[in-house]
């Protein structure tokens, strides 16, 4: 089984060479208006259960994001026990990505 994270850098590098990635966003609807990554799917953390089909039904590798990487990481383990293989957590969050990759993210 792969890593159960993925840094900041590598994602945005696979982003960059066009790999089928899905992003999903599993904080809380107020974080996702305040800020998210571009083309990501919002899925609460308490939500994860009654979505399962729809993420198995994702095409490329998905990619979990939270603020800092703790929530996600619960969410990527949870998906990997129902059989989701190719399941990551972004380590750091979405902090993590606006201090490395994108600056001009606001963060919180």
């Amino acid at each position: 089984m792969t890593s159960p994270e993925i840094s900041a850098k590598e994602l945005d590098e696979r982003r960059q060479r066009g790999e089928a990635i899905q992003l999903i966003d599993c904080r809380e609807p107020w974080e996702n208006e305040f800020v998210r990554l571009e083309q990501s799917t919002l899925i609460p953390m308490n939500d994860t259960p009654s979505r399962v089909e729809e993420l198995r039904g994702m095409e490329g590798q998905l990619v979990v994001y939270c603020h800092h990487g703790v929530r996600s990481m619960y969410v990527v383990q949870w998906l990997r026990s129902q059989g989701l293989t190719d399941v990551v957590s972004l380590a750091g969050g979405i902090d993590a990505w606006s201090l490395q990759v994108d600056p001009d993210l606001p963060r919180y």
